[in-house]
């Protein structure tokens, strides 16, 4: 799924959700980075202290991927659906 991020607070939401898809609790994601609970538990309150490194940190155990894309661009075309064989 593509999510646009504007502001910290969306990024924070997205960190949550996305913790929490992976079947992760706040320990097993701080465990898996380095960092501690309460770390994270800050990082998915208020994503302004949150360093370019954690981020690619966590999207890597969250099984997210950052992608940066001109917003003056056009939309990429979604890629064509997979053939069905019956």
């Amino acid at each position: 799924m593509l999510h646009f991020i504007a502001k910290p607070d969306q990024m924070a939401l997205l960190l949550t959700a996305s913790r929490k898809q992976a079947g992760l609790s706040q320990a097993e994601a701080a465990a898996r980075i380095g960092v501690s609970q309460s770390r994270v538990s800050a990082w998915e309150t208020n994503a302004t202290a949150l360093t370019l490194r954690q981020l690619l940190a966590l999207c890597g155990v969250y099984g997210l991927q950052l992608q940066l894309r001109d917003r003056n661009a056009p939309s990429p075309e979604p890629a064509p659906a997979p053939p069905v064989e019956w």
